[in-house]
């Protein structure tokens, strides 16, 4: 039950729309103007570079306030991982722990998973605004940075492969979707050279997969855009 209320707690805190009320604040309904959407790139478009800082910090802070809560208070009630340092991030050899406890470990990393994922879906999937929020972005940054250091680790990787492809091609959508690309390649590579065992982090890696397929296809409009080279630049 406990889960469940943190689950239902971060989806209402990621379905806080944040662009539409700056929109509002300035008297401007920002689901009228630019692409139309609540998320910071359309923010700052049509507010103004500042606002859409604004919005950006407070949708990624949407998505990492649940995440640590939700892991202070799971290993505050279950522990942490079987034999783990998590301000390291270091974890035991699988074949060092008997098998439940590989159980317990992925069973642990799941519920954890569950809040910030629920984060993510609330900015996404708002009950506010009839369920159709934004694409997901700046939230799955904040989540993946507050499962830490599992998720954040990966998350930092894949925010320096945005902001190189963000660079070079000047499309704010080219750099999301390279986030979302790059993120379960680089937990993959995190656990390998971090030698997470993988029977033990599993739900991490469908997590980062999951994460970044509903990036992707949150942003189907914008790649059909990229394709036809209609897609607007950062000015």
């Amino acid at each position: 039950m406990t889960l469940l209320l943190l689950a239902l707690g971060a989806y209402l805190i990621g379905a806080i729309p944040f662009g539409l009320l700056l929109g509002r604040l300035r008297g401007v309904d920002v689901r009228q103007h630019g692409s139309r959407n609540i998320g910071a790139t359309n923010v700052g478009r049509v507010l103004g570079r500042k606002w859409g800082f604004l919005c950006l910090g407070l949708d990624v802070i949407k998505g990492l306030i649940p995440a640590l809560a939700a892991g202070y208070l799971l290993l505050a009630a279950h522990g942490p991982p079987a034999g783990s340092s998590p301000a390291a991030g270091s974890l035991p050899p699988t074949e060092s722990l008997p098998t439940q406890d590989e159980s317990r470990d992925a069973m642990f990393f799941a519920r954890w998973l569950l809040v910030a994922i629920a984060a993510v879906l609330g900015h996404v999937f708002p009950v506010y605004l009839g369920f159709r929020g934004g694409k997901g972005v700046a939230t799955t940054i904040g989540a993946g940075l507050g499962v830490f250091p599992y998720l954040a680790i990966p998350m930092v990787a894949s925010l320096l492969v945005y902001a190189v492809v963000r660079k070079l091609t000047r499309r704010v959508s080219a750099g999301s979707l390279a986030l979302a690309v790059s993120l379960p390649v680089a937990f993959f590579a995190t656990a390998l050279a971090m030698d997470w065992p993988m029977g033990r982090v599993w739900p991490l890696q469908a997590a980062a997969a999951l994460l970044g397929a509903l990036i992707v296809l949150r942003h189907t409009a914008n790649i059909r855009r990229l394709i036809r080279g209609e897609e607007l630049p950062v000015t």
